[in-house]
């Protein structure tokens, strides 16, 4: 028995150990000064140790905490058996002082495993005397108070009370509160003569404060549905009874046993809170024409060919999109009439729609496919959908325009099996390459290295350092050619080749040849030195020669004195040993001095091209004092907050650009679903850093997702590498290989110009001819790039659909629709509210701009 009991139990906690465990921190994102407020960690799971707060910023003083509270419940429903159970650990806050604070993440370990919350963000604003005064109200109460019906309640509104069928209502549940409400359990039933939808919404909610009847409640918007009424009459709406939670604090409790003994201090008290029901009155749709599509709301629809010329026996692609809001899943697909010799196949259905508050909007896109079999030149009348406007009252009929195709004699190679959808499918596989760490280096939008006060000083600095170190080189060259001066230069060596072979024969006790080796090295070191012959050697020249160079008179005492000691030693009586040693410091104290009286003189222009070449190395690195954290938006990321993430993201853009932060914020875009401001902040990264291959690879990738498939008009292929070329690096990219070439070529051509070897001069000759027109390009192409960014052009569709009129008026001529995503170039921007574009297949229109936003 104990067996089974043992299984059952393992069989209730498989569904709990299958559950990822996560610790979710919860605040309000917005209370007054003076206002306390619940900070709440809750974990699904009650197998958990060490829980440890982050560091609480000290404007937000923790009056108690934590508390801990557990919750646990089983459930068997027709056979099937499930289980929860979680902890929450809650913390009494109050708000001491106006700002933005970040609470840092919460770590708990669970069996062995460290989990670490959301950081939480809490605005804290002014607040007046009277709402700090309520703050007693809509804080925490005693516990054993009473929760009236005025103190929580919840309100139910509908956008519209009277529709017709298969028009959408969007109904709405929001929570008004004066007590602590900590949770709110509510569904909706299923109603008859309604589809339903629930409109998503944060599962963090978010209290707001408003005034009703002079009272502030804290408010939130608990739950939205869009409902389509499916038969006409007065529906009902019946009311719904929530079950919540209210905190009460334990008065009689001592708050420091509360404090050190887990959470005695409040009680949780359930309280049910009844929603009233609604009616809507649904009116039937006047007649219905024979040809209705069945939409109701507002519709546009467009049609585009996949191929403007194809082979016969080769397949092509019309691709009708219905744009607009209503009930777009519910419209039948449009009808198109292909010519007699096409076989048209069954449309695939591509639903792009999303639920919002206004119910059902987007795009739901059908491709069908069509095989000619015979050349000529055809047209595909014009696509009519007939749709309910719910603004006019009335049915209304739009038309796509009529489409060309030419199509050419067949090679026998085409088969509708070419046609799979296989692109489709690989490009499902694919994702977006992952975000950019570390810091943003955040500058103007017109903000540029090349051309600035520090690059031009660079390239005079480069040019200073190559003439500096021509003269230098050459003065060199001339001395090596200089048999005398070199043999000055060389006389240290020599007379210390010298003193060495007299220091042996000084070990050795050889005083002769001792002296007279010392005697050479001295006369022999001051002759080279100063280019003397040796005949004409005195210690007159000498003094003179030597004062001459700059040398002191005390230095040159003493190299005389060196002279006449050694002479004077040579036979003077007593210690030979000691007249060897005290003539041989003589003589290398003397040569010692000279050597350094005349190398002093040099020092100067040393340490001037030292500093100079220090200078060049500091201007030619980019500055980094633009250098902002970005880590916090990197964390929201990793943590698939992605909403924050964009928040955030766009906060640090507003101090400047940058093209990983860019980037980033397409990830973000991307991740929760929007691909049109997605596409437009990969094309503002793309704008930035045109080389950067993880950019063009994610925008190529978000470029797919959109609607609109444009092909570009045919280019000359030198002007597509010429291009490629230019966009391989950025503005600045570009002026830093400028000044790496200038540099490596001055390198060079002083290897050319002195190099004895003669392959080291055609390296040189070669290597700094092609380098100074790698700088010389480089700058062309840095200033292309520049141009590009200071007269940007381009932008992105932002509306579902927009159409394209043919005069900048809503009552020009239709041209074509195009949809969000699509990029266009605008041509003409001097009217006002409106922009002449141009399609990068050559198509030209204007529309509103409204609809786009610039890249």
């Amino acid at each position: 028995m104990k067996k089974i009991y043992a299984v059952l139990i393992i069989l209730v906690m498989l569904p709990l150990a299958a559950v990822a465990q996560r610790l979710v921190a919860d605040a309000p994102a917005e209370v007054g000064v003076g206002e306390q407020f619940r900070l709440t960690y809750t974990i699904n799971t009650q197998n958990v140790s060490g829980f440890r707060a982050g560091n609480i910023p000290e404007a937000l003083e923790v009056l108690m905490g934590p508390s801990t509270s557990s919750q646990s419940s089983f459930q068997m429903v027709n056979g099937h058996t499930s289980s929860s159970s979680s902890i929450t650990y809650t913390f009494i806050v109050s708000a001491n002082k106006k700002g933005t604070y970040i609470i840092p993440p919460a770590h708990i370990s669970v069996r062995g495993r460290t989990v670490a919350s959301n950081a939480v963000k809490v605005h804290v604003t002014g607040a007046s005397a009277a709402q700090r005064q309520s703050n007693s109200d809509a804080g925490l109460r005693a516990a054993g108070s009473r929760i009236s019906g005025a103190d929580l309640f919840i309100k139910v509104s509908a956008n519209k009370r009277r529709v017709h069928e298969q028009e959408p209502v969007l109904l709405t549940y929001k929570v008004y509160t004066l007590v602590d409400l900590t949770q709110l359990n509510g569904k909706m039933p299923d109603l008859k003569g309604f589809h339903t939808q629930e409109v998503p919404l944060p599962q963090q909610k978010s209290f707001k404060l408003e005034n009703v009847n002079g009272r502030p409640y804290r408010t939130v918007t608990w739950s939205q549905y869009v409902m389509f009424p499916q038969v006409t009459g007065k529906l009902t709406i019946p009311s719904i009874t929530f079950d919540g939670v209210v905190v009460q604090q334990n008065r009689s409790v001592d708050p420091f046993e509360a404090f050190f003994n887990g959470g005695s201090g409040y009680v949780e008290v359930k309280k049910k809170i009844k929603a009233p029901g609604l009616t809507i009155t649904v009116d039937p749709l006047p007649t219905r024409p024979a040809n209705f599509s069945g939409g109701v709301g507002k519709f546009s629809l467009s049609a585009q060919l996949s191929k403007q010329s194809v082979k016969a026996n080769n397949p092509v692609t019309l691709r009708l999109i219905v744009s607009g809001i209503g009930n777009l899943k519910l419209i039948k697909e449009p009808t198109v009439n292909f010519p007699k010799d096409f076989d048209k196949y069954d449309a695939k259905i591509t639903d792009k729609t999303k639920l919002t508050a206004n119910g059902v909007e987007g795009n739901m896109i059908f491709d069908v496919m069509a095989v000619p079999r015979h050349q000529g030149s055809y047209t595909i009348p014009p696509v009519e959908l007939v749709y309910y406007d719910t603004d006019a009252n009335a049915y209304k009929t739009i038309r796509t325009q009529p489409l060309n195709l030419t199509v050419e004699k067949g090679d026998g190679t085409g088969s509708v099996s070419d046609y799979t959808g296989q692109g489709d499918v690989d490009q499902l596989n694919k994702d977006i390459r992952y975000i950019k760490t570390g810091p943003a280096n955040l500058h103007g939008v017109n903000e540029f290295f090349f051309g600035s006060v520090g690059y031009m000083v660079s390239l005079i600095l480069l040019l200073v350092v190559f003439i500096s170190l021509f003269v230098i080189f050459r003065q060199r060259a001339i001395d090596n050619a200089n048999v005398v001066k070199m043999r000055g230069k060389k006389a240290n060596k020599v007379a210390t080749k010298r003193l060495r072979k007299a220091s042996k024969l000084m070990l050795d006790g050889k005083a002769g040849e001792f002296y007279d080796e010392v005697l050479h090295a001295l006369w022999g070191y001051v002759g080279d030195k100063l280019n003397i012959p040796v005949e004409k050697l005195s210690r007159e020249n000498i003094s003179q020669r030597l004062a001459e160079r700059g040398v002191e008179s005390d230095t040159v005492s003493h190299f005389i004195g060196a002279l006449d000691e050694c002479e004077f030693e040579r036979y003077a009586p007593g210690d030979i040993k000691g007249n060897m040693n005290k003539t041989f410091e003589a003589a290398m104290t003397a040569i010692m001095q000279i050597e350094e009286a005349m190398k002093h003189k040099r020092k100067a222009p040393k340490n001037a091209a030292t500093t100079a070449v220090a200078l060049l190395l500091l201007l030619s690195v980019p500055s980094l004092a633009h250098a902002v954290s970005k880590e916090y938006a990197d964390s929201a990321y990793a943590r698939e907050q992605y909403q924050e993430a964009i928040k955030d993201y766009n906060e640090l853009l507003k101090g400047g650009v940058d093209a990983n932060v860019y980037y980033n914020l397409g990830n973000a875009y991307y991740r929760s679903g929007n691909i049109t401001q997605a596409v437009l902040s990969y094309e503002r990264a793309a704008l930035l850093s045109p080389g950067d291959p993880d950019i063009r690879y994610n925008l190529q990738l978000a470029r797919s997702k959109t609607i609109d498939k444009i092909t570009p008009e045919s280019e000359m292929f030198f002007v597509i590498w010429y291009r490629s070329l230019v966009n391989l690096m950025s503005v600045d990219g570009w002026a830093a290989t400028a000044l790496w070439s200038l540099g490596i070529a001055v390198v060079l051509g002083l290897v050319y110009l002195f190099a004895s070897r003669l392959w080291l001069r055609k390296v040189g000759f070669f290597g700094s001819a092609v380098l100074v027109a790698l700088f010389l390009f480089s700058n062309i192409f840095a200033y292309q790039q520049m141009m590009l960014l200071k007269h940007r052009t381009g932008a992105i569709v932002t509306a579902m659909s927009v159409t394209v009129k043919s005069t900048p008026s809503q009552g020009g001529t239709d041209l074509f629709v195009i949809h969000e995503g699509t990029k266009v170039n605008i041509e003409d921007g001097s009217m006002a509210g409106w922009k002449k574009i141009r399609l990068a297949d050559g198509r030209e229109g204007w529309l509103e701009v409204s609809k786009i936003e610039m890249i």
